[in-house]
């Protein structure tokens, strides 16, 4: 293995975005790294682009494309930093322990809390909880989302749909039950770490995503530097048709339970 790089005591610092699907999270991670100074916050740790990511920044073996976590965690830390030393990265409820779990061996002698890892890796870490009131509009989104293959629009890159949306009560109705359970796994989590995270609703985000934005950049106790402004890179993709989903749901809801 190779050996761990040495934290850093000057860091600046670092910040994880805890979130579920459909919550946002990619216009709230384009909004703060707009800003040039709270990292550039992706899903560094999502495991089916771990791969991908360490070929771009050659640590992957050639031969089969195998990488040392030591070496990943280190790349992955410059990748994910602005030039003031921030690191930042969105995680899903899930991915959380296969980090923790990884960095352990890398870190053995803060292996005792998730947070002591996170901070020995990446500088002290803060961690913002992005989630969504409305878990039924949420899962409409998501299941739109898995069908069609299109998860988000920038003025700069569009997807094409890979396939058309098909409403389905049940598959919302799994998926509303797990994105509740993913919320209480991460509220469990927060309070076995003894973390008081910064919350940010999706529906204040959608509705002003710069005010958010700067309320995010305040807890973390970043400036925004002279003459930069907080830019708005996402489109909003919910229509009438994610709208008369919710509807659907909702009644087909209420006659089950006999209301």
């Amino acid at each position: 293995m190779s050996p761990a790089p040495a934290p850093d005591p000057e860091r600046t610092g670092s910040y994880l975005i805890c979130a579920t699907p459909r919550t946002g999270s990619s216009l709230l991670c384009g909004l703060l790294e707009s800003t040039g100074v709270a990292g550039h916050p992706q899903s560094w740790f999502r495991r089916q682009d771990e791969r991908e990511f360490a070929a771009s920044w050659g640590i992957a073996n050639p031969s089969d494309g195998t990488f040392e976590y030591a070496d990943y965690f280190r790349a992955a830390a410059a990748a994910g930093s602005t030039a003031n030393g921030v690191f930042a990265a969105r995680i899903m409820w899930g991915t959380m322990d296969e980090v923790t779990a990884h960095l352990a061996p890398v870190y053995p002698g803060h292996a005792e809390s998730g947070v002591g890892l996170l901070n020995a890796a990446f500088g002290r870490a803060r961690f913002v909880y992005l989630r969504r009131g409305d878990v039924i509009a949420q899962a409409v989104s998501l299941l739109r989302a898995e069908q069609t293959g299109v998860w988000f629009e920038t003025a700069d890159e569009r997807q094409e749909p890979a396939g058309e949306p098909d409403f389905d009560f049940s598959q919302v109705r799994e998926l509303v039950r797990l994105i509740e359970d993913h919320n209480a796994a991460w509220e469990q989590w927060f309070a076995a770490e003894g973390i008081q995270p910064y919350p940010v609703l999706y529906e204040e985000l959608d509705a002003d995503p710069v005010r958010i934005a700067a309320g995010v950049l305040g807890f973390l106790g970043l400036d925004l530097p002279a003459g930069c402004e907080i830019t708005v890179r996402h489109k909003r993709l919910a229509d009438e048709l994610n709208a008369q989903w919710i509807e659907s749901y909702r009644r087909h809801d209420a006659r089950e339970r006999g209301a």
